[in-house]
């Protein structure tokens, strides 16, 4: 479970995407977020879908990381999806004790699904394509304006990077910890839901101290090469500048939003919406 966290890996490659500038590919995920909560039929969920393989097929990044990265949320979906079927309004197709399923509610729940698992895949489409440094970079450019509001925005953009270059390391730590554990006799898979969560805390408590070590060994570093925090003056060894590969992601971006609220109109199954 743990190899299957793939949330702040970066893969290097010279695909169109990982040419873009951090600062557009930020604005096309939220564009697209916005896009999938605008979709209300299938045929607009069918075209994302497709639309999304695409973007995934150019970064050249093999699928299997994108489907290994979905693994860790199947219980959320199906969480929600449950949910999103037992408290849909509806005709009730059936019922049983006080909770009844409908076509709206078995509908409202698959759209719930696809938002999620395409909202994953575009972030890890992000994630995958940026290396962390960039990524920060990009989200403090397009932050800078909140600074005129005294926002501590390149503090908020150090906290960005730290936290996703540590993630892949403490998942890296967290596995050699469950290693020696499994060496020593710990079963972390048996047994009651209850037990197996009880087994976890020899995992816990030393990987929070590797935390806290690791966290003392970065804020020394800092202090030893005079990181104050301080932006102003500071000189960057990558600069930003939007170039063609953006503007042809911002023209499919529109165009994918064009299609998404001309499909709207567009119903398939008798005319099952959302």
């Amino acid at each position: 479970m743990i190899r299957d966290i793939t949330l702040g890996q970066y893969f290097p490659g010279s695909s169109f995407l990982h040419k873009m500038d951090p600062r557009a590919k930020l604005l096309l995920i939220i564009f697209y977020v916005v896009t999938l909560f605008l979709a209300k039929t299938l045929a607009a969920y069918a075209f994302l879908f497709v639309a999304t393989a695409g973007v995934i097929a150019a970064t050249r990044i093999s699928p299997k990381f994108y489907l290994r990265g979905l693994k860790p949320l199947l219980f959320i979906m199906g969480f929600t999806a449950v949910l999103n079927m037992l408290y849909s309004d509806g005709e009730p197709l059936f019922s049983f004790w006080i909770f009844s399923v409908s076509w709206e509610g078995i509908f409202s729940a698959l759209f719930m699904v696809i938002r999620i698992v395409m909202m994953v895949l575009a972030m890890s489409v992000l994630t995958y394509t940026t290396s962390p440094l960039l990524l920060t970079g990009g989200l403090e450019r397009l932050m800078l304006p909140l600074s005129y509001l005294k926002v501590p925005v390149h503090d908020f953009a150090m906290m960005m990077t730290i936290a996703l270059r540590f993630i892949p390391t403490l998942l890296e730590e967290t596995e050699k910890i469950m290693n020696a554990q499994k060496a020593r006799g710990a079963d972390f898979e048996s047994g009651s839901l209850i037990r197996r969560a009880k087994a976890m805390i020899p995992i816990l408590i030393p990987l929070f101290v590797s935390a806290f070590r690791r966290a003392e060994e970065l804020a020394v570093a800092m202090e030893c090469r005079c990181y104050d925090g301080d932006f102003s003056g500071r000189t960057r060894f990558v600069e930003y500048r939007f170039s063609w590969r953006d503007l042809i992601g911002l023209i499919f971006c529109v165009s994918v939003i064009s299609i998404t609220l001309i499909l709207n109109g567009v119903t398939l199954l008798g005319g099952i919406g959302l």
